[in-house]
């Protein structure tokens, strides 16, 4: 069996380059990658996607990622920051310098959930009738318009749970699960900071993520 713990966040990075795509987990400050996203920051990787479900918490972590300009493309559900003024990463979509693809949450996760099962587009009823449609393939089910969507996946995800084991299966705590399995199953490589990381094996039914979906985890230094 593989052993998946790295030392460092940059070798938990390693292969991140240029024009990669980077799913991040988080649902609200739930489940974010602090370390990971902090450790992005500091790369030169340049021309990036980000999947995630709110950007405006990258931009507080991470703020370089925007006021570089090294994101030039994002998909979310939530893309508006909480204060009046808007953020650095709001002004780059009205200009055009951001690419903003914006999804409604349910579809967000089902997109998720069909690229790691090798689903490559499904129908929704969601979104018809409204801007989102726009560009959309619909067809009709009994009756109902439904909009095509096509399934999301990515260079490379990064997580956040709570314990791993060395083989890379983990354990969330509460709501710090959100996105992360789906995320986990539909990138080329998976990476997730945890808490704690043990020696033994996490019990059969212990475990959220298995380690086949995760390709590296690494501990927090201190623990949080």
């Amino acid at each position: 069996m593989i052993d998946k713990r790295v030392a460092t966040v940059e070798q938990a990075l390693e292969g991140l380059i240029d024009g990669c795509s980077i799913m991040v987990s988080g649902f609200g400050g739930a489940g974010l990658p602090i370390a990971l996203v902090r450790a992005l920051e500091r790369t030169s990787a340049r021309n990036l996607t980000l999947i995630l479900n709110s950007i405006r918490f990258i931009e507080y972590t991470a703020p370089s990622l925007f006021s570089d300009e090294r994101v030039t493309r994002a998909i979310c559900s939530a893309a508006r920051s909480p204060g009046k003024e808007p953020g650095i990463y709001e002004r780059q979509i009205q200009s055009g310098a951001l690419a903003l693809e914006l999804v409604p949450q349910g579809s967000f996760a089902e997109r998720l959930r069909a690229g790691g099962a090798g689903i490559p587009a499904f129908y929704t009823p969601t979104g018809v009738g409204t801007k989102l449609a726009e560009g959309k393939e619909s067809r009709v089910f009994n009756g109902r318009e439904c909009l095509m969507e096509t399934a999301l996946t990515a260079d490379f995800a990064l997580l956040r749970g709570h314990v791993a084991d060395r083989w890379g299966n983990v354990a969330f705590r509460g709501l710090q699960a959100n996105f992360g399995p789906s995320m986990a199953m539909a990138a080329k490589t998976s990476v997730v900071e945890v808490t704690s990381l043990q020696d033994e094996a996490l019990p059969p039914n212990g475990a959220d993520i298995s380690g086949i979906f995760v390709n590296r985890v690494i501990q927090l230094p201190d623990g949080r």
